[in-house]
């Protein structure tokens, strides 16, 4: 708890000097069974540290679990992105209605958990109608432990690249490098720096930003595999 609180410490003061923008997510998992769970997740952002918000979203959904190293899932949301030099100011950039599927494949390599992340996005905008696919690659690794339970320090790095069907192709790329602490094993922590680099349409500016999560998982029946932590982002 002490590297965790100096770690919050020192990630804030840096943030706060170099005027990053501030990235923040609330995730609740509710596991019904062994192959079904559901899922819900709010998401704001500013574009300086806590201050010029310009972006937020709330979204739903469900997964289901082919096996411990596959699962599907279908999810819909909104997202609204304002412009920039204020907190919501207008007129409003994009207003948006979001529909997706996702395969999610998992992998260990001793101790590092490996997530490829495939999804297909239906995106309804300010513009109109667009497709979206995204590949996000991402390493969990316990750091004071074997595996991941309750008291774990890990560390964590993912890349996501989207893309549409329409040039131009290329749209956005996010890297993310940081870490987190499962406080119990319903509730986990994770902080770490976000870059993220855009080909500009009508979303969101590229910028980096200090992403802080609080992940909520409440079991009605808990599952046989390993508990990985994540947002749906």
């Amino acid at each position: 708890m002490r590297i965790l609180a100096g770690l919050i410490l020192l990630l804030t003061a840096t943030a706060a000097t170099a005027q990053l923008g501030s990235w923040n997510i609330i995730n609740v998992k509710v596991n019904l069974n062994d192959k079904w769970s559901l899922f819900g997740e709010a998401q704001i952002r500013s574009l300086s540290f806590y201050n010029q918000f310009h972006y937020y979203e709330y979204k739903g959904g469900a997964t289901f679990f082919i096996n411990k190293n596959f699962s599907l899932q279908g999810g819909l949301g909104n997202y609204d992105t304002y412009a920039e030099g204020g907190n919501f100011k207008t007129p409003m950039v994009n207003d948006e209605f979001r529909t997706w599927l996702q395969l999610n494949m998992n992998q260990n390599l001793n101790r590092i958990k490996i997530e490829h992340r495939y999804r297909a996005e239906q995106r309804r905008t300010i513009d109109g109608f667009r497709n979206r696919f995204r590949y996000r690659l991402q390493a969990i690794v316990p750091l004071n432990k074997q595996k991941l339970e309750k008291g774990t320090i890990y560390a964590a790095v993912w890349n996501e690249i989207f893309f549409t069907n329409n040039a131009p192709y290329f749209e956005r790329n996010r890297i993310f490098i940081g870490g987190g602490y499962e406080i119990n094993n319903q509730l986990t922590f994770q902080t770490g720096f976000l870059n993220q680099f855009d080909y500009r349409l009508n979303d969101e500016t590229g910028r980096n930003f200090l992403q802080i999560s609080l992940l909520y998982e409440i079991a009605i029946r808990k599952k046989k595999q390993e508990h990985v932590p994540g947002g749906i982002d």
